[in-house]
């Protein structure tokens, strides 16, 4: 039996309490999926500025009536010192994916990526500290490597930043490794290396190269490959990512913690081998033709030429073992992709989970909403969520 596999048994046997930010995103709605699965105690944190209430209700729907009753969701920003303390309470661990993800995007407005990004981490991690928070776990990303050319990725050695974003993420790693150094509050973080999977939105401006390729696919318009399309990633099924989520918050090697780790594969897949495996996967899956029109235009400003991950130090120090490849990732992920997107029906926004502030109205058939200005909604998981 895996070392997940003997944590998710051991939680089932006692319980714990959850935080999750970033709940209603692609990374944390699939988290409280997994937790809530494994009979968790979950309170989920979102803003709704990128995260989707349809999210929250896919994840329920997977989980049973008694599970359900055990996610409670507060709406709020991490930008808010006052909410931040509010959700920590009582917390046990905290998976923290409240961000405003994505390089464009930072480009564009470097001011509100540090905003949310850093200083949002900062108030999270104060929060934590006072509630006493056991295991504080953190998105961070590759793209703290930056120009470095080294491959694989080891965790050692990284670059200069390329973005905004990328050097957000850096500063988290700094912050957290000041927290432990002068309060002695422990934290893990996780390098993502490309994650995809279900619930990763396809549209936007800033959407993941899988879903917007995916959709444009299935809606008969063109894929657009930056550059030749040799450039390579370690790309990361979600179910992945969950596992390095439970065995960092639970794991009782006191050399793991205040440290960072890549969390990936381990394999390089280029853009043109990516977009062969998805042109194959569709074939097979959807029904009717698909488009298939290509074109390359230039290379994106920021990114890296190349990433591929060293995960040793996740096996070794988190017992770490990614169980799925890219093509069987691919293959689970078209599955969902060819069931929910359709032509024009997504919302315009990005997979990432975000910290800005909430824009939508109230949804009376989702019993999420938007709260007053300066309170903070919380929703014990109503019943029109639960899966009869």
């Amino acid at each position: 039996m895996s070392a997940y596999e003997i944590i998710k048994r051991e939680l089932k046997s006692a319980p714990k309490r959850w935080l999750v930010t970033g709940v209603a995103g692609f990374i944390g709605s699939n988290l409280l999926e997994a937790l809530l699965r494994a009979d968790q105690e979950v309170v989920g944190l979102d803003n709704f500025s990128t995260g989707k209430a349809s999210n929250l209700t896919e994840a329920l729907s997977f989980a049973s009536v008694t599970q359900r009753l055990r996610f409670s969701f507060v709406q709020g920003d991490i930008r808010n010192p006052d909410t931040c303390k509010q959700v920590c309470s009582g917390a046990h661990f905290i998976l923290h994916h409240a961000a405003l993800g994505s390089v464009p995007r930072s480009l564009e407005d470097p001011i509100g990526s540090h905003d949310s990004n850093v200083s949002g981490f900062i108030n999270m991690l104060v929060a934590a500290r006072d509630a006493k928070v056991e295991r504080f776990v953190y998105a961070s990303s590759s793209s703290v490597y930056g120009d470095n050319p080294d491959m694989p990725k080891v965790e050692n050695v990284t670059g200069r930043p390329l973005s905004p974003y990328a050097a957000t993420k850096g500063m988290n790693e700094l912050y957290a490794g000041v927290f432990s150094r002068a309060y002695g509050f422990d934290s893990i973080g996780l390098r993502y290396f490309n994650v995809f999977g279900p619930r990763q939105d396809p549209a936007g401006a800033y959407a993941a190269v899988i879903p917007r390729w995916v959709s444009a696919i299935l809606n008969h318009e063109p894929v657009y490959i930056n550059g030749d399309g040799e450039t390579s990633r370690d790309f990361c099924y979600i179910q992945n990512v969950v596992q390095a989520n439970f065995l960092a918050a639970t794991t009782r090697n006191s050399i793991a913690l205040n440290r960072v780790y890549n969390i990936a594969v381990g394999e390089r897949t280029t853009l043109k081998q990516l977009f062969d495996l998805i042109r194959i996967g569709l074939t097979q899956k959807a029904s009717g033709k698909i488009g298939l029109k290509v074109i390359h235009q230039e290379f994106r400003p920021g990114d890296v030429r190349h990433s591929l991950a060293d995960v040793g130090q996740a096996r070794e120090h988190l017992d770490y073992a990614p169980e799925y490849r890219v093509q069987e990732g691919i293959n689970l992920a078209l599955d969902w992709y060819v069931k929910n997107v359709s032509s024009k029906d997504s919302e315009a926004t990005d997979s990432s989970c975000s910290a800005a502030e909430a824009r939508v109205p109230f949804d009376e058939s989702q019993g999420i909403g938007k709260p007053s200005s300066g309170q903070v909604a919380q929703v014990s998981a109503p019943e029109r969520f639960v899966k009869e």
